[in-house]
């Protein structure tokens, strides 16, 4: 699918043109939602309303560019049929943005806790939920450069940090729990940290989704729940 050039290297031919389009597109996007979970997580931290708010009114966003892109994806499928790796690329984008509009909506939803948290008596945040927050958002970044760069070898270590990710948010929901079981006053506060921690964990599963979309694009098999390898 590629055209020669008059010096005899390749260029790139419509359908890898629109592709590379299409990747820039994803990356505008996943620019929107590691934001969003950035300035959500920012906003628990710190009980920023307005910043809430912000997170709130820009998952629209999220969303039209997300329908925008999987549009371009059946576009250029119906157009060009593409084959072998060229269709697993297309097939990757598609799957990657909506795991991106997933993250999205957790980010939403962790600022919604903030706004219900203004009902609450306050309650310190647990002590190990900002390392979580920025273990899950490093997975985002490290499953985006594993697809940008085609490494099914970093693909691989995101999916075994989602198992330390995922023993992290056991402990500290168990001991958010202990402490609800002791003291009754806290369970409100307590339990929207609760979500908080498992709308966290859902981004750590969305980046390992990612991850498993680059061993697909990039080996040709489908590795869902043991890319590690």
């Amino acid at each position: 699918m590629e055209a020669e050039t008059g010096g005899g290297t390749k260029a790139p031919d419509k359908f890898h043109r629109e592709l590379e389009v299409l990747k820039d597109k994803l990356l505008e996007l996943a620019g929107l939602a590691e934001k969003a979970i950035m300035l959500s997580v920012k906003a628990f931290l710190t009980g920023d309303e307005d910043l809430a708010h912000r997170v709130i009114r820009g998952d629209k966003s999220v969303n039209d560019l997300e329908e925008t892109i999987d549009g371009e994806c059946v576009r250029l499928i119906a157009l060009f049929q593409p084959v072998a790796i060229d269709l697993r690329q297309l097939m990757a984008v598609d799957h990657i943005i909506a795991e991106l509009e997933r993250i999205g909506d957790s980010a939403t939803n962790i600022a919604e806790e903030v706004l219900a948290l203004q009902q609450m008596p306050s309650k310190p945040a647990h002590p190990q939920l900002p390392q979580l927050a920025l273990d899950v958002q490093e997975m985002v970044r490290q499953s985006l450069q594993a697809f940008l760069r085609r490494d099914p070898q970093l693909a691989r270590r995101i999916c075994k940090a989602d198992d330390e990710v995922d023993e992290l948010d056991r402990t500290i929901i168990t001991e958010l729990l202990e402490d609800m079981t002791g003291n009754p006053e806290s369970i409100p506060a307590g339990q929207s940290q609760v979500n908080v921690v498992r709308n966290l964990e859902r981004v750590g599963d969305h980046a390992t989704n990612i991850a498993e979309q680059v061993v697909y694009m990039v080996e040709g098999e489908s590795v869902r729940h043991r890319c590690q390898g």
